[in-house]
């Protein structure tokens, strides 16, 4: 029995030894494989630069966590016009109310014409000062002839434009990443045409963030002081004695003015009478 136990244990002892061989050189030839696919993909970049930006859980993450943040943005503006008695004094209360409400003066232009007296201005508020503002300039100051006062709630776009900047950011980070990488001169002109590209896109949409941030928080109303005048003319502050004198003044003006300009076509009277003949000596000519 001993005789055949032994043959029988060397027998299992080498079955056992060949198998953890294979198992062993399978387990290499894994770690091997999988080492030369990291190597390869690390020194080789993909054939297709979008390869390497497919969208991915970052940005979808990072527009929620933005979208969050982003309070309620409305955009306030107005537009009055206003009529005064004086001109000045007008101008003079509109600049303590303004001081007042820690508002600015954008935009002065006046205007005087033979009718009226016209002082536009462009004052920017902050916006929790604009209602105070605006019912400052309805007390006091004169006349309302106008007034439109409108509010324009651009918190979606506002929001829009900021996830598509913070996804735009992340791409951008993405591509510099595959520039310090690149192997190849085509690669490297490729990623750095798209990374002028996003940093343009980039430039606009905070420009246009910053835009509607200004537009926000301080808001914009249009004021107009109007004085009118009673006459453009010299006779307004005269009688009706020295106005009929003025009149028959204009209307010889006006004669006077009509007898030169018929003066002036004389030529054409010296034409005439020659026409005339000239038919008339035709005509007695055709008879005979």
């Amino acid at each position: 029995m001993r005789k055949l136990f032994l043959p029988l244990f060397l027998i299992v002892v080498m079955v056992s030894c060949k198998k953890s061989e294979v198992q062993s050189a399978n387990a290499a030839v894994d770690i091997i494989s999988e080492d030369k696919v990291v190597d390869l993909y690390q020194v080789a970049p993909p054939k297709s630069i979008s390869e390497k930006l497919l969208p991915d859980s970052e940005p979808s993450s990072a527009s929620s966590k933005k979208t969050d943040t982003i309070s309620k943005k409305v955009i306030k503006n107005g537009d009055m016009r206003i009529q005064v008695g004086d001109i000045k004094k007008a101008q003079e209360q509109v600049g303590d109310i303004v001081k007042k409400n820690n508002a600015y003066i954008e935009k002065e232009q006046f205007q005087n014409t033979d009718l009226d007296d016209n002082v536009d201005l462009t004052i920017r508020v902050p916006h929790k000062n604009f209602d105070a503002l605006v019912n400052s300039f309805s007390n006091g100051v004169g006349s309302i002839l106008a007034k439109n006062i409108s509010s324009n709630d651009v918190t979606e776009e506002y929001t829009d434009v900021a996830i598509k900047l913070a996804n735009k950011k992340i791409y951008l980070e993405k591509y510099r990443d595959m520039l310090k990488s690149a192997s190849t001169t085509k690669d490297m002109l490729e990623i750095q045409e798209k990374i002028r590209g996003l940093e343009d896109e980039i430039d606009v949409a905070e420009g246009r963030l910053r835009f509607i941030d200004d537009r926000v928080n301080y808001s914009t109303l249009n004021l107009s002081l109007y004085k009118e005048k009673v006459r453009s003319s010299a006779t307004s502050k005269i009688g009706f004695g020295s106005r009929f004198a003025d009149s028959v003044t204009e209307g010889w003006n006006s004669f006077v003015s009509f007898l030169l300009g018929m003066i002036s076509l004389w030529p054409f009277f010296l034409i005439i009478p020659l026409i005339i003949f000239l038919w008339r000596k035709w005509k007695a000519g055709r008879k005979k």
